[in-house]
């Protein structure tokens, strides 16, 4: 995952002990961060470099080693599956109901469940509460290769580089995991062309198999500059991958504004704003939520209005990620329309936050 202007929020949401570790959660810990860091944009079919964007300092995190540090001294339970929620009549305590028959109630319940998040759609209801799917998808594939290969495709970025194909298709390349400096062999490097599908052939193809999926990523990444055309030329044919079609929410749409039971119940992170993936915002966006929150809740602990504030969170957190969720699906529109790419906010505004 990106961390880039989020940074600031993370280091505060946590102890100076554990912020000295941030170096050690990255793909490639050997590599201290920069100050700045570039991300070069290639014409996907010549590899001619378009663009490039400076920015820093940039960590590209592991999401399993940043929750580990993170979850540290916290009960957590997993295979909890939400059902419901209730509100007390006296309006100071919450309850959850799961799908076991357990329940828990406390002072708050902040969703903070994903994409598809259980405690939005019981908030909003099926309709208003679902996920937008978007006619864009996307077969992620993770490998390690060998050495040769692996310094080969290492020379092109040591972290990431991006593409959009006057075919009307974007590409990623990135280091998964680098945590062996002296081994090749055993970097993980994680690689995706996505391109535009309909929701109607999104549905058609269902039922295809991994190695469906792969023989169209190969098929796509024949016209590709390297990396792309060598990491897939390389990948067996049978190499399990990972298919998406891309979705949002918009916390600002009419129909779209929950109510929060006198500030018993929010939500934050992709439960509120899921959005596309090529700006690098989320996890940015899902910080600042954290960090804002925070905020709101020492306030109501000096005595502060708890509706008041909650409900000031949410205004602020609906108008700054409603927008990055906006603007996030229009880049995501141009980098497949070769003819707008250069008009895509990845290219007007780079990975800032405005």
């Amino acid at each position: 995952m990106g961390l880039h202007w989020g940074a600031p929020v993370l280091k505060s949401l946590m102890p100076d002990e554990w912020w000295s570790q941030i170096q050690s959660l990255q793909v490639d810990p050997n590599v201290p961060t920069k100050e700045e860091d570039t991300l070069t944009f290639l014409k996907g079919d010549s590899g001619e470099p378009i663009a490039a964007f400076t920015f820093g300092p940039f960590y590209r995190l592991k999401r399993s080693k940043l929750r580990n540090l993170l979850s540290q001294g916290l009960n957590i339970e997993y295979e909890k599956r939400l059902v419901d929620v209730s509100y007390a009549e006296d309006g100071q305590s919450v309850t959850a109901h799961f799908a076991d028959g357990s329940l828990e109630t406390g002072r708050m319940l902040v969703g903070a469940d994903g994409a598809r998040s259980t405690v939005r759609q019981l908030l909003l209801g099926p309709r208003h509460g679902a996920i937008n799917r978007l006619p864009v998808c996307a077969t992620f594939i993770q490998r390690k290769f060998t050495r040769e290969q692996a310094l080969f495709l290492r020379s092109f970025h040591p972290l990431f580089l991006a593409s959009a194909h006057p075919k009307n298709q974007f590409a990623f390349f990135g280091v998964h995991d680098a945590t062996d400096a002296t081994d090749p062999s055993s970097w993980t490097f994680f690689y995706y062309i996505s391109w535009c599908s309909s929701i109607e052939e999104q549905n058609a193809t269902t039922q295809w198999t991994d190695i469906q999926r792969l023989a169209q990523a190969k098929e796509f990444a024949h016209v590709f500059c390297d990396p792309w055309k060598s990491a897939y030329e390389w990948t067996p044919d049978d190499h399990p991958v990972w298919y998406m079609g891309l979705t949002n929410w918009d916390p600002g749409l009419e129909g779209h504004h929950w109510d929060n039971h006198g500030g018993l119940v929010t939500m934050v992170g992709d439960a509120v704003h899921p959005m596309t993936y090529q700006r690098g915002q989320g996890l940015n966006h899902s910080l600042t939520d954290a960090g804002q929150l925070r905020d709101a809740l020492m306030k109501i602990h000096k005595g502060g209005n708890w509706k008041e504030l909650i409900t000031t969170f949410e205004k602020e957190m609906i108008e700054r990620a409603g927008k990055e969720v906006r603007d996030g699906s229009a880049n995501t529109t141009m980098l497949h329309d070769w003819k707008r790419v250069m008009q895509s906010p990845l290219f007007t505004k780079g990975l800032n936050k405005d």
